[in-house]
């Protein structure tokens, strides 16, 4: 068997410990200790956090989506299979390593996926981004960390707690859903979803689609067309 290899490191911001970028012939991992954050033959839940979504968005003439996470790129490049000519997707990358990596080592992975000319990159904190924005996106989709509880940066956990989540609901359009990744379920989180005005739906996906793998949860949280007092 082919033996891994580390290609590089990174510091994660405001966080402890360091990103591991791994390789195994044409398979890539990125690594945080001993957990795995991601692996490039396991794409099929990240895929499917972009398709659920947009599928809820599909009637939208030009939406408007802001992607927390590159990653290895799986969730982009869903959106803009399922997605048409006059949407917008920004996706916000907090660590500069990771689009490093992207437009280096992994370049063969992204394809042509980073110079699409519906994708606009920053490397920003996604959760200045969403407070920064009223009524800006038909889809927020979140897959930072390792879902509503934090592991990399605590500060993730801000995102997922009742602040983050009124932040999130005020970025959207009415009508516009929030979907988030994890790697597994959390009540607390869905119930927070609730308390904040969003109707809540909760997706079981496989790690590999329907290759199988382990069990992660897609939580798709939609603004109602009004809110209530």
């Amino acid at each position: 068997m082919i033996p891994w290899s580390l290609i590089d490191t990174a510091p994660v911001p405001g966080g402890s410990g360091e990103l591991r970028l791994m390789r195994r012939g044409s398979e890539f991992s990125i690594k945080l200790g001993q957990n795995e954050l991601m692996n490039s033959r396991l794409s099929g839940s990240e895929q499917s956090l972009a398709t659920i979504a947009c599928e809820r968005i599909r009637s939208r003439r030009a939406p408007a989506m802001l992607i927390g996470g590159l990653g290895m790129g799986f969730t982009l490049r869903a959106a803009l299979a399922s997605l048409g000519p006059e949407a917008r997707i920004t996706v916000a990358e907090l660590v500069p390593a990771v689009l490093a990596w992207a437009r280096g080592p992994m370049a063969e992975i992204f394809g042509d996926s980073l110079t699409d000319p519906r994708v606009s990159l920053r490397q920003a904190d996604v959760g200045q981004l969403i407070k920064s924005g009223r009524a800006m996106f038909d889809a927020i989709l979140l897959d930072v960390d390792n879902g509503p509880e934090g592991l990399t940066r605590e500060s993730n956990e801000a995102l997922y707690g009742i602040k983050g989540l009124n932040a999130a609901h005020a970025a959207l359009h009415p009508g516009g859903v929030l979907a988030v990744w994890s790697s597994g379920p959390n009540q607390k989180f869905s119930a927070r979803l609730r308390t904040v005005g969003f109707e809540v739906d909760e997706v079981r996906v496989r790690a590999n689609g329907s290759g199988g793998g382990a069990r992660h949860v897609i939580w798709i949280a939609t603004r109602a067309r009004s809110r209530s007092s």
